[in-house]
């Protein structure tokens, strides 16, 4: 079954290749979506697919790349917009 699930990660998440890792590990579980920064200094996670690869990714979340500090990972599951076509980095400037 296709799900949707909009992850957000607290902590040092900004400036340590977070958002670069999460594509690399969304593309190798075969999920679509993106992954930006926030101005509060989180890192947002949209992710679509089936519900087992997206908890891998949350799983994954949960501890980040390298130089990475996760405090606090929030989810919230939702319906699937079946909007994107990969998965992809956005660039948002604040």
């Amino acid at each position: 079954m296709i799900r949707k699930a909009v992850v957000v990660v607290h902590g040092i998440v900004q400036g340590v290749y977070y958002r670069y890792s999460t594509k690399n590990r969304a593309d190798s579980l075969g999920l679509r979506g993106t992954v930006r920064n926030l101005p509060d200094g989180a890192v947002e996670v949209v992710a679509e697919g089936e519900e087992e690869r997206i908890t891998a990714l949350i799983e994954w979340c949960r501890k980040g790349p390298r130089g990475a500090r996760v405090d606090r990972v929030d989810v919230e599951w939702d319906k699937p917009s079946r909007a994107f076509t990969d998965f992809s980095i956005l660039y948002d400037y604040y």
